[in-house]
């Protein structure tokens, strides 16, 4: 008969209450994220900006998980707002925050204009998309986690924008080099009242909205192929653990070592 497993307290997230943003895709991190919370044992608020994420939450539901769908335009300090009241509404409280909305939204791709081409509406849209989000949720759940003395904030960055980047992504960059800036101010902010910030950098990932020029990219990083949203989850779950309580202000590269070879092919 096989031996029982008994969860080791420090990778244990049972009875704990996450809200995680941009999980509307069924092929993307933050659905692979939220799943992966809900089988470790958490509860779960999935946001989305449309009604698909309805669909993700009843598939953990299936599962045996308990889980919400949320349906919010995080661009929005409204929306902002709403989400985490009716988050808390519904659940009393955020344990962790993993802020992943971002890149593109349903119908919204994200631009790739040459800075010298670009106007001032793409720029402020890619900025809101990708840094206003997190800096909206995070300001709304942060006061409770710091009542309670105990949260976990995951920033789902890039490696595009603190570690390299790409022509015609000046405005994607700046915003996830702006979210990694961020993490590391409020870091300090919140070292020692028992909340950690910290950040993934995913780098070529294998999602529902990968271009085949970016498939081909990845085939040319060290490992041969692209991360997937499951290996970027767990990234993420990790600095969610109480083990990861000493981790702060940090930035997690998770691109299969293609940021350390000069040569890409």
């Amino acid at each position: 008969m096989a031996e029982s497993v008994v969860q080791h307290p420090l990778f244990r997230l049972s009875g704990q209450v996450a809200l995680v943003t941009g999980a509307g895709s069924e092929h993307g991190i933050g659905f692979a994220t939220a799943r992966l919370l809900a089988e470790l044992g958490c509860e779960v608020a999935l946001a989305a900006t449309t009604m698909r994420v309805h669909d993700r939450a009843n598939a953990l539901r299936e599962r045996g998980h308990v889980a919400r769908g949320y349906v919010a335009d995080l661009t929005e300090a409204a929306a902002a707002t709403n989400l985490v009241a009716q988050v808390l509404a519904d659940t009393g409280r955020i344990d962790i925050l993993v802020n992943n909305a971002g890149m593109a939204q349903q119908g919204q791709a994200e631009d790739f204009t040459p800075l010298a081409e670009l106007d001032d509406a793409q720029w402020h849209a890619s900025i809101a998309r990708n840094l206003d989000t997190c800096y909206l949720v995070t300001r709304r759940v942060l006061p409770g986690m710091l009542a309670r003395g105990h949260g976990r904030i995951v920033n789902v960055s890039s490696v595009t924008g603190p570690l390299v980047s790409n022509p015609g992504e000046a405005a994607y960059s700046a915003a996830k080099a702006g979210m990694v800036g961020l993490s590391r101010a409020l870091a300090l902010e919140v070292a020692g009242q028992g909340v950690t910030v910290n950040c993934v950098a995913p780098g070529w990932v294998a999602t529902g909205s990968t271009t085949p020029e970016e498939a081909q990219a990845a085939r040319h990083t060290p490992m041969g192929r692209a991360g997937t949203p499951d290996e970027m989850a767990a990234a993420i779950a990790f600095l969610a653990m109480p083990g990861a309580a000493y981790i702060q202000g940090e930035l997690l590269v998770v691109d299969g070592a293609n940021c350390l070879q000069e040569r890409k092919g």
